[in-house]
């Protein structure tokens, strides 16, 4: 980094700023279990060594909209501060003008390109800009390495650099002209500095950005791993090597550490009902409970009597007032839910000893707020696993529960139907006189059962027994000496956990006063607690760490303190390790007010093992220990000694011995139960009657908890009876102290090494503390990415943050991890305030946050990925082998009796037809002779938007318009033979064959039309009068200036006298018509068709698809370029046959438009590209009964074709399929053709033959090149192309060596066919190197033949199918073009695979395209939806992508629908993309640059 960033002014946090945060309590849940500040300053300390520095991170860019109250800096790439001198901050206050910013993002950006140190790399010479045909696929075709590695620049100025970029090939010349034509790229602050890997001037913003994240990931990061695993065959993912230097365990095996005896009482009541009945009838008037209200008065004083009366009141009513009398709802042992508010602690106890009374069993629950409560499905599902049908639950909360309409209370998210059952005195009838609850002795019957969420957010109910429980409360009797009459302030909640075991039982037990303290009071009155210990001169008080920190912030205010007559302080939470600073620093206040130190008495405690230990200082006992250990030791298990002074250490405090009358000992927390050494964390194991007994009808998950069986090292069991996990992990220390260092549920094990999740959350929070993240407001998971896992921080933001803060923020929370804990953060996610989901007490659920990151649905405002630090397993980059050559390779195919990979259609001199236009050499003549035999057949039928005939044409018609075409373009437009006219116009009638002269075909853009008019050096321009406007409205002039067209021909109104003579060409190998079409990778490329290639083309597609005049085909795609235009314009004069054009603009207003005209005409051979498919899929979905009752009928339809010039859409064919099914399209109707620049078809389903097959390949080994063919998670499934036509031979070579390749292996296409183009219209001659690509021979074997190279990748396969001369069929497999595949770490990836698992991960994605800058993986994906779920989608991309190809992306961008552009054919246009990328031009909704 250090390079990177220049000297930053140390931002301090004063001492008043940190004074006023501390006074100005935040009103969100004050959650002060963390506070430490020996911690904060270890993280203090931590950030300095990093001298204070902003990350050489770029901020990620968001729109306007998605921003609230930010400052313009988030725009901006971050300048620096102002020198030591200067006063203000890093942006002069805020008023720097325009041009000071420029200045500083120049000099930001300098430094980013001097921060390294790599030697400079040549710019490629391929141009991404639509340059012209001869240069552009030639050169793609030869390179089809990696693109060069541009991460390195050179540190000269600027104008050495732009020197390079015009010294290069990256210029294009016009067509003709000898000028140089620039592509008009806006430059932005510092574009000249920079320069794609292509020679493409960009803006600073963006590829600063990137080129700041490309220095930031140069340095390595993790030191190199030698040994790999293999996952399945031999796909290689780095495996953590452990480290040799790393602490291990040395000490002998620990010993079970046995409690004090638990001592017998000869008077002790048998149970807990025979107390509250002694009680209730001896003192009926000693106090029990005395509950406050908000404002801290007495609210309510229960006595022993009343709770002895009411309970047996609500047993009563329990047992014979529910039901009938022959069917009670309830009887002995059956469950119910406890549902009370915390503010109600008498009517929650006299339900629980009612339930106690009555036998039945009750299960306390918190009470839903709304019908879909976070969590509130999972406790449903332990209701209903309960069997619980009745709820009982106070009169006040049983108004305020949720209602419907009618007044009633709706059924819960989850929950099972059950019965409310209102427990307050007045509602319930009086037992009679001669009624009494049966009381026994405590038995193994079930007491009750407490709630517990696990990690995963699934809710368990863990029983306890009636024996369990009074052993418990006689245990804590006896650890605390309670004693009849003591006053215990609670302030715990009392439904479950320790406050019920103090407040509601034990208590009870003992004839104890409990003053209960609600959360809502101490909301108000932090201190509320405190004078209650004051007031009621109590003993003992429970308590959390956080309200003992509060207590602290608030005392100032109060004066007569007298804290004497505690004796103990309950600490739940004291194995928490960040409760030490809490412990300690009220001990130092409150000492001077009475408190003793020995007083505060830590606990832990788990809900299957009840209370663990809880520490009672007294003369006997051994004195309170504390810990200091190792951060570094603990992540490997292990537990060393560390000095306070080092950064990363854990201070604990001990939580006191063993429980009375238990064992414990510690295991491995994975595996076998096996003992630990002494010095090696492990998991509390408790052996005790005073514990959970099972988890309610899990009888698998009990055995695993509560029947271990721990071993000793020789795997012999250390005692008889069971032990009880406790989900603890910690260790027992020298003199039987326990210490605690964290739980089972927190634990994440990242790369081998183990964390605690409250040990993050201490340190998130220690950095720059209460600034940018509310307390308590912070989750720490770990997710699965890539066999290993990843750890996530989400935090709530406060809403007065600014962009740049919250992200300064989030880079230092990411350095004070990697100091402290040596481990990278996967992600940091910030969201508003209060978004996060909550647990009924105000915590954060942590697996329902953790549920909405995975699903996409947390919605967070900022969002910083580093999978580039933390992922270290990736595959081992594929290393290149010296190729084997062409000989060799065919020896070893021969040897291992394999084919060479060629196949071939039908010869097209053995096929007989009476196929009379065989007797011309020209189109033209074809249709002279039509007109003449047949003038009244109708060749051409165009529909309009209402599937009525808009204009037709037949034999006759055409010719003659035709011919004075040809004589307008004689007499106005003076041309020679030979000379290009562009046509422009819709789909339709106008654009057919032109007689006799060269023609252009043209898509619809205005720039790329002007382009392929000068690039093709047309004389001029043939066009409708209602285009011709067009060109010379404003709305052209502005894209293009209209002086530069070449003349406009009108063709609406043409000449009345005939032409004299009809031109016929000398030569049928002179050029018929150029046909011109952006590629995918944004190439412009211009072919030449000769008349005999048009010709054999036409005879082809007539012999494979049985065209005849008789025959009707409907025709719905693009008209411009390659097959769509043969099948539109010429196949119809060759064959004869009624071509039904559809333009396929018409579907966007009637959807039904194409298939209606299918169904109307009976037609049984229809064409159309993807995007007509799509938009049918999209548009008809949920129309076709619709359609049915209208009587469209698609059961005619032999043969429905996508024409394309990419691997078949395989998922796109089948939802067509399926969905048109109930239409009658038989499913094996719907193909594909394959065609390309040099052979516009090559394959093309015809009417014979095989159905198209569908193989699974393997996509790992697809990217080394290899195809196996096997189902796998891993499989692609590839359909094959079509049939080849006749006349076509295909032949797979090796692209780099030109030798041929065995079947099923992947290499180049090549094709040798009459119908090949004869060249690219290049204006700069016959390069070699575009010769090359159509007159290819083979470096070994057949080195005759002239191929031409399709420069798309694939591979036959010889099926079990025969074709229709009795062969065997070979299937050809397109797998994509060599110009769109990325090398990335060595592999061949193509975007659509990438592109395909992106869609997958979130509805709201529509549509996605990948491209590389600088060996970074771009990712734009479109959004459908509100602009506040971009952020959502960074993880999941980044996640999937990881996942499923093994790579990290670099930046991903989220944008609106529709930016990114497709061409006619509907395939993306990724470098059009790239560049608007790169020249800022996208308007994205969010950018983020993962680190």
């Amino acid at each position: 980094m250090d390079s990177l960033m220049g000297q930053e002014r140390r931002t301090a946090v004063g001492s008043s700023s940190s004074g006023r945060y501390h006074r100005r309590r935040s009103s969100g849940s004050r959650d002060e279990r963390y506070r430490s500040d020996v911690h904060t300053e270890a993280v203090q300390a931590a950030l300095a060594k990093h001298k204070e520095k902003k990350m050489g991170v770029p901020m990620p860019s968001k729109r306007r909209s998605l921003v609230v109250q930010t400052s313009m800096d988030a725009y901006t790439p971050p300048d620096e501060d102002g020198d030591e001198g200067k006063g203000g901050g890093g942006h002069g206050g805020g008023t720097s003008s325009s041009q000071e910013g420029s200045v500083s993002t120049e000099h930001w950006v300098n430094r980013a390109m001097q921060g390294t140190t790599s030697s400079t790399t040549t710019t490629s010479s391929t141009p991404t800009t639509s340059s012209t045909a001869s240069s552009s696929s030639s050169t793609r075709s030869e390179n089809h390495s990696a693109p060069p590695d541009v991460t390195g620049y050179t540190n000269n100025t600027s104008s050495t650099v732009r020197t390079s970029a015009t010294d290069g090939t990256q210029v294009e010349r016009a067509a003709g002209t000898g000028s140089t034509v620039q592509k008009q790229t806006p430059k932005y602050g510092n574009a000249e500095l920079m320069e794609t890997g292509d020679g493409v001037p960009v803006s600073s913003r963006v590829s600063a950005k990137i080129q700041q994240l490309v220095n930031t990931l140069k340095r390595p990061k993790r030191p190199p791993l030698r040994e790999f695993f293999l996952d399945d065959f031999e796909e290689l993912l780095e495996v953590q090597q452990p480290d040799p230097n790393q602490p291990r365990a040395e000490g002998p095996q620990m010993v079970a550490t046995q409690g004090e005896q638990l001592g017998v009482v000869t008077n002790w009541p048998p149970s807990l009902e025979a107390a509250l009945q002694r009680w209730g009838t001896i003192s009926p008037k000693a106090p029990c409970l005395t509950s406050m209200d908000t404002s801290g008065k007495p609210l309510y004083v229960l006595t022993y009597g009343k709770l002895w009366s009411r309970s047996v009141k609500v047993a009563y009513n329990l047992l014979h007032r529910l039901g009938t009398k022959q069917e009670p709802l309830l009887r002995s042992g059956d469950r119910v839910a406890l549902v009370f508010p915390n503010s109600d602690p008498a009517a929650f106890m006299t339900a629980f000893y009612g339930c106690l009374l009555a036998e039945v069993v009750p299960v306390p629950i918190e009470v839903p707020l709304t019908r879909k409560d976070a969590g509130s499905q999972q406790i449903g599902f332990l209701l209903g696993s309960c069997g619980v049908t009745v709820a009982l639950t106070s009169d006040v909360c049983h108004k305020g529960l949720p209602k419907s309409s009618t007044g009633e209370i709706p059924q819960f998210k989850g929950w099972p139907k059950v019965l409310w059952f209102v427990t307050e005195s007045k509602h319930l009838s009086k037992p009679p006189r001669d009624w009494f609850p049966h009381i026994k002795e405590a038995n193994r019957e079930t007491a009750y059962i407490e709630y517990k969420t696990c990690k995963d957010g699934s809710v368990l109910g863990v029983t306890v027994t009636r024996a369990a429980m009074l052993t418990h409360c006689q245990a804590l009797t006896q650890l605390c000496s309670y004693t009849e009459a003591e006053t215990i302030v609670n302030v715990l909640d009392f439904k479950k956990d320790v406050g019920l075991w103090h407040a509601v039982q034990t208590s009870v037990r003992n004839m104890m006063h409990v003053v209960s303290v609600p959360y809502a009071l101490m909301k108000v009155n932090p201190l509320s607690w405190i004078q209650k210990v004051c007031q009621f001169k109590a003993k003992v008080a429970c308590v959390k760490s956080r309200d003992m920190h509060w207590a602290l912030v608030a005392h100032r205010d109060q004066r007569d303190v007298n804290l004497s007559s505690l004796r103990m302080l309950v600490v739940a939470d004291g194995s928490n390790p960040w409760s030490v600073s809490s412990c300690d620093a009220f001990v130092n206040v409150f000492q001077s007010k009475g408190l003793r130190s020995e007083v505060v008495c830590p606990c832990v405690s788990s809900s299957e093992a009840l209370t663990v230990a809880l520490r009672r200082w007294t003369n006997e006992s051994a004195p309170p220990g504390r810990s200091v250990l190792s951060m570094q030791s603990l992540s490997h298990g292990v537990i060393r000694e560390d000095s306070e002074d080092k950064l990363s250490v854990l201070t604990l405090q001990d939580v006191g011995s063993v429980m009375p009358g238990a064992v414990m000992c510690v295991v491995r927390p994975e595996g076998v139960p096996f003992l630990c050494k002494v010095d090696e964390i492990g998991e509390l194991c408790v052996g005790s009657v005073a514990s959970g007994s099972t988890y309610y009808g899990l009888a698998g998950l009990t055995k695993n908890t509560f029947e271990v069986f721990p071993m000793s090292e020789d795997g012999a069991p250390i005692r008889d009876l069971p032990f009880t996990r406790t989900g603890l992990l910690g260790f027992i220390g020298p003199s039987g102290l326990i210490f605690v260092v964290g739980k089972m549920d927190g634990l994440m094990v990242v790369g081998g090494r183990r964390h605690n999740a409250d040990d993050i959350v201490a340190t998130a929070l220690a950095v720059e503390p209460m600034k940018f993240v509310y307390r308590g407001r912070i989750a720490v998971f770990s997710i699965s990415v890539l066999h290993d896992d990843r750890m996530v921080v989400v935090a709530e933001q406060r809403p007065d943050s600014t962009e740049e803060d919250s992200f300064q923020w989030m880079s230092r929370v990411l350095q004070a991890i990697d100091s402290i804990h040596q481990v990278g953060l996967y992600c940091l996610a910030l969201v508003p305030s209060n978004t996060l989901p909550k647990t009924p007490l105000g915590g954060i659920h942590l697996s329902e946050t953790k549920q909405l990151f995975l699903e996409g649905a947390l919605h967070p405002c900022n969002v910083l990925l580093c999978p580039h630090t933390c992922v270290t397993n990736l595959p081992k980059p594929r290393q290149k082998q010296p190729e084997i050559g062409p000989a060799s390779v065919m020896v070893g195919n021969l040897v291992s009796g394999k084919r060479i990979a060629q196949a071939s259609g039908r010869d097209l001199g053995q096929i007989e037809d009476n196929d009379q236009a065989r007797d011309f050499l020209f189109l033209s003549e074809v249709l002279q002779w039509r007109a003449q035999t047949t003038p009244d057949h109708v060749l051409y039928t165009l529909l309009n938007s209402r599937g009525a005939i808009a204009s037709s044409l037949t034999c006759v018609q055409l010719h003659k318009r035709a011919e004075k075409i040809a004589t307008m373009l004689a007499e106005r437009g003076h041309l020679q033979d030979g000379e290009h006219i562009a046509l422009v116009y819709p789909p339709g009638t106008e654009s057919l064959f032109v007689c006799g002269l060269r023609k252009q075909n043209i898509s619809t853009t205005l720039p790329t039309v002007k382009m392929i008019v000068e690039v093709s050096r047309s004389v001029c321009v043939m066009t409708s009068q209602l285009i011709s406007k067009l060109l010379r409205s404003k709305e052209a002039a502005a894209a293009v200036d209209i002086r530069t067209w070449p003349p406009v021909l009108e063709t609406d109104d043409l000449p009345k006298k005939k032409t004299p003579l009809l031109y016929k060409p000398s030569n049928p190998d002179t050029m018929a018509y150029l046909d011109f079409s952006v590629s995918t990778t944004g190439m412009l490329a211009g072919v030449k068709m000769s008349h005999s290639a048009t010709s054999a083309f036409c005879r082809s597609i007539k012999l494979q698809c049985e065209l005849y005049p008789s025959r009707e085909v409907a025709i719905c795609l693009d008209p411009y370029c390659g097959l769509g235009f043969v099948l539109w314009c010429l196949c119809s004069v060759y064959s004869g046959h009624q071509s039904i054009l559809i333009p396929p603009t018409e579907l966007e207003s009637n959807p039904s438009l194409w298939l209606s005209a299918v169904s109307q005409y009976r037609v049984r051979d229809t064409f159309c590209s993807y995007s007509v498919m799509e938009l049918c899929t999209r548009g008809l979905g949920l129309q076709t009964d619709a359609l049915k009752s209208r009587g469209l009928d698609l059961s005619r339809v032999r043969t429905c074709v996508v024409v394309a010039e990419e691997r078949p859409r395989i998922a796109l064919t089948q939802s067509f399929s399926k969905l048109f099914k109930d239409l009658g399209l038989h499913p094996r109707a719907v193909s594909t053709a394959f065609g390309c620049r040099v052979n516009l078809a090559i394959c093309l389903q015809g009417t014979s033959g095989p159905d198209p097959t569908t193989v699974f390949v393997d996509m790992r080994a697809l990217r080394h090149d290899r195809v196996i063919t096997r189902g796998s998670p891993h499989s692609l499934s590839l359909m094959e192309s079509g049939k080849i036509l006749p006349g076509v031979r295909i032949i797979i070579a090796n692209p780099e060596t030109k030798g041929p390749m065995g079947e099923s292996h992947l290499g180049e296409i090549w094709v040798h066919s009459a119908h090949n183009s004869s060249g690219y219209f290049s204006v700069y001659g016959d390069e070699p190197l575009q010769s090359d690509h159509f007159n290819s021979r083979l470096s070994f074997g057949d080195t005759q033949t002239v191929w031409a190279r399709t420069g798309y990748l694939g591979f036959l396969r010889r099926t079990e199918l025969t074709d229709a001369s009795g062969e065997r069929h070979d299937a050809l497999y397109v797998v994509g073009a060599l110009e769109e595949a990325m090398e990335l770490r060595g592999m061949r990836y193509h975007p659509i695979d990438i592109e395909t698992s992106v869609i997958r991960t979130h509805r709201s994605i529509t549509e996605c395209a990948v491209f590389t800058w600088t060996n970074l993986l771009v990712v734009v994906v479109e959004l459908d939806g509100s602009e506040h779920e971009a952020l959502d989608l960074v993880p999941l991309v980044t996640n999937v992508v990881l996942e499923e190809h093994y790579l990290i992306v670099g930046v991903v961008v989220v944008v609106d629908i529709g930016v990114i552009p497709i061409n006619s054919r509907g395939e993306k246009q990724r470098m059009h993309l790239r560049d608007g990328f790169l020249a800022d031009q996208l308007d994205p909704i969010y950018v983020a640059y993962n680190m």
